[in-house]
């Protein structure tokens, strides 16, 4: 079926069927009796919405409907007596407690009647799933009607009892019910002969007070449902007003105009125009002609029978002949233009109804697939925006998880070539570790104290420029560094100990003797130089642990944020996190003690690496015999000699020389050759103590990295499985319980997915009913 491009406002229920379509006053036939093929068509408007109805779909797009509002005792229950022929349920107080709908169908067999009842909220007021329950066998006797919509309406009121107790009940007492007044709704569906083809919904009656027994809160709720169906821009208001009540004191007219103020889709109906006070006809008389409080589908007038005539049994056909003759005698009805008698009956208002609603249905059509499509994709996405819905084997679920956090985990501890990788962060941080140890190194100096003001900074000791870029503490040290900075390169290391000048180093070596014999100095002096430079490297490798280990723990962080965050409650991230940070804590207790236990080690010194030692030794005893000031001066010129580009050839002589006499030896190595100095001790003292600390600097700053590594880093890993099968509990009987647990998701959650999986449910089963409209 297409559809033509309309637009559903107020104006379409109000110009949807013009005057000219409607049956005249003249009509022949029973009650919605007219054109063969606009009957048929008409039929399948208000089949398919019935259909649209009964899946629910009318709490999330405005389906067109009727809805028929008045006051208490304002006659309503007669008119949709009248309408459909049936008789309804009274009592004392309000009658009509939860809306009742009435779907009739013109058909050419014996009247029969289906009661339904329609849950699609539960007794709070929640939506559920739309739920349709025939209540009992068809009804083909009219007079069992009302009994059973009684039951129906005390079903609808007690959601939580089974329907079948007031069913087949032998009879129904007015006692507590669950609920005053219900969303919930009973539903009537008849055909026959003499009906037309409409829909409408009875909604209870608008309630000016309670007595003594009564709910104060029951005026807002009847008032809060009636507002429900009638703020809605497709709902067609059926205004019931009495004659015998005045009219501005009837609140169901100032809240179908609150809604309505234009009045494009209000049909007034004037009831009880028998108990009109004498001189006082001439006011209901104007709306009848539209004077005042205009409508644009106009007011009618329809005449029920009395209470009297109901205890004499009058029936329905009788009641509509009764009603004809009541205009057409009666005045001022008699006496009114021709062209008024069409809103006179209830004939001519029910033929007039069907035809407004059918033409609104036809109008809404196009927009109801379009906005059923737009919801339906809108609910889709919100849908796919949630957590993934727990999975139907939560242990197998949990697995999964576990395993792909493992494994990412394995992945990055071994090393992955990224910049920013854990590896190579940790890396930069080692670097910096290596350079804070570099900086303890004792900070010789060859010359006394006394002439510290005289030579202020050691000349470069260039057998260490493929290693180190060394600075001692001096004045121009941070312009240098600045310098540095500013080229982009690796500012040098600045020694942190105070100079320790030759003449102490003597000095020290002095006391240090016990009975040794005279050119002999005890160990213990170097020992000593040794043993204050080890004490320095506890803090670096404490740092460099502290700082691995917050970089770990802020990637298990992350990582178990990215993969257990989404898991129900949080309650399996929050586990998680704490197994694998005490699994880390363990770890990191096993790097600490390393550490501890190398810093231990390095406090005795020894070193089977001799030729790397000697080699350091020596070149360090000429380093600093070179920077004394009786043999600065020859030092310096015979550097001058093998800078000098003219002299250099001299220098290059004396060591062909000595290289002759099997003496390889480079320029720095000619302070070797130098007359003995009287401070020879103190310097061969500087020399070993410095010469061992590169040894041992190198060897421990390739000992804490490489432990931290093993143990915390690497050993992270270890163990981790089985750490959180155990501390998850993830195996054994009650496995699956407990998994099932761990993903259960957040009850804001939860309550949401089954919001929206029930609205997808009941718009794919309007969308479907709408594919079947074939006109």
């Amino acid at each position: 079926m297409s559809f033509s491009p309309a637009t559903s406002t107020d104006s379409d229920i109000s110009t949807g069927v013009s005057s000219d379509s409607l049956p005249s006053a003249d009509t022949n036939g029973g009650v919605g009796l007219s054109d063969p093929a606009t009957a048929s068509q008409r039929r399948a408007m208000l089949d398919l919405i019935n259909r649209l109805r009964n899946t629910g779909v009318q709490r999330d797009i405005d389906l067109p409907m009727i809805a028929v509002i008045g006051n208490q005792s304002a006659g309503k229950s007669s008119l949709i007596e009248s309408i459909s022929g049936i008789t309804l349920p009274r009592s004392q107080g309000t009658c009509t407690r939860c809306p009742t709908e009435c779907k009739l169908t013109q058909a050419d067999t014996p009247w029969t009647c289906v009661v339904k009842l329609h849950f699609i909220t539960d007794e709070r007021g929640s939506p559920i799933k739309a739920t349709n329950i025939t209540f009992g066998d068809p009804i083909s006797n009219k007079a069992h009607v009302e009994e059973r919509i009684r039951r129906a309406q005390r079903a609808i009121l007690n959601p939580n009892t089974d329907y079948k107790k007031f069913l087949e009940g032998h009879q129904v007492t007015s006692g507590r019910d669950e609920t005053s007044f219900s969303r919930n709704y009973v539903s009537l569906e008849i055909s026959g002969r003499e009906l037309a083809d409409l829909s409408f919904v009875d909604l209870p009656g608008l309630i000016a007070s309670v007595g003594r027994a009564g709910d104060a809160n029951d005026i807002d709720l009847v008032k809060n449902l009636v507002t429900s169906y009638i703020e809605k821009p497709s709902c067609l208001i059926l205004l019931t007003v009495a004659c015998e009540t005045d009219f501005e004191n009837q609140g169901a007219h100032h809240l179908a105009k609150q809604y309505d103020r234009k009045g494009k889709r209000t049909v007034g109906v004037l009831t009880k125009p028998d108990r009109i006070p004498q001189g006082e006809e001439e006011s209901w008389i104007r709306l009848i002609r539209n004077e005042v409080e205009p409508l644009d589908n106009n007011w009618y007038c329809v005449k029920q029978p009395s209470s009297h005539d109901i205890t004499l049994g009058i029936n329905w056909a009788d009641a509509r002949n009764l009603e004809k003759r009541f205009f057409a005698a009666k005045k001022p009805w008699s006496g009114l233009d021709s062209h008024l008698h069409r809103f006179l009956g209830t004939a001519r208002l029910t033929e007039r109804l069907s035809a407004i609603l059918a033409e609104l249905i036809a109008r809404r059509l196009p927009e109801i697939q379009d906005e059923l499509q737009t919801i339906i994709l809108q609910a889709d996405s919100e849908l796919g925006e949630l957590p993934p819905a727990p999975p139907s084997d939560p242990v197998i679920e949990i697995y999964r998880v576990l395993n792909g956090f493992t494994k990412e985990l394995s992945e990055l501890l071994k090393g992955t070539p990224d910049e920013n990788g854990l590896v190579q962060t940790i890396r930069s941080h080692s670097e910096t570790f290596k350079r804070e140890v570099y900086s303890t190194a004792p900070n010789f100096v060859p010359w006394e104290k006394k002439e510290s003001h005289r030579r202020l900074k050691l000349p470069p000791a260039k057998f260490l420029s493929n290693e180190e870029n060394v600075d001692t503490e001096n004045e121009d040290s941070s312009e240098d560094d600045e310098d540095d900075d500013e080229l982009g390169l690796i500012p040098p290391v600045t020694l942190r100990g105070n100079a320790i000048y030759i003449d102490e180093v003597m000095q020290r070596a002095q006391n240090g003797r016990t009975r040794e014999l005279p050119d002999y100095y005890p160990f213990v002096v170097q020992a000593e130089y040794i043993s204050k430079i080890v004490e320095k490297w506890g803090e670096p490798a404490v740092e460099l642990f502290e700082v691995v280990n917050i970089v770990i723990r802020e990637l298990l962080g992350k990582m178990v944020e990215d993969h257990f965050a989404h898991l129900g409650k949080g309650g399996a991230k929050q586990a998680v996190l704490m197994i694998v940070y005490d699994h880390l804590d363990e770890a990191a207790d096993r790097a600490k003690e390393k550490i501890k236990w190398l810093l231990q080690v390095e406090g005795a010194p020894a070193t089977l690496n001799t030729h790397y030692y000697a080699d350091y030794r020596d070149k360090f005893l000429a380093y600093y015999r070179g920077c004394r000031d009786i043999n600065y001066d020859t030092m310096s010129s015979i550097r001058k000699l093998a800078a000098g580009r003219h002299t250099m050839e001299t220098v290059n002589r004396a060591l062909s020389s000595l290289k002759e006499l099997g003496i390889s030896a480079k320029v720095d190595d000619l302070a070797r050759l130098l007359p003995s100095d009287p401070l020879e001790v103190a310097l061969g003292m500087m020399a070993s103590v410095r010469g061992y600390f590169q040894v041992a600097y190198k060897r421990f700053v390739d000992m804490v990295p490489l432990a931290i590594d093993y143990e915390m880093v690497r050993g992270l890993e270890r163990g981790l499985d089985e750490a959180l099968l155990e501390g998850l509990q993830v195996t054994g009987e009650a496995a699956h319980e407990r998994c099932a647990a761990m993903l259960q998701e957040p009850a804001a959650i939860a309550s949401k997915r089954q919001e929206l999986s029930k609205k997808l449910e009941r718009l794919r089963a309007a969308r479907t009913e709408l594919k079947r409209l074939s006109v």
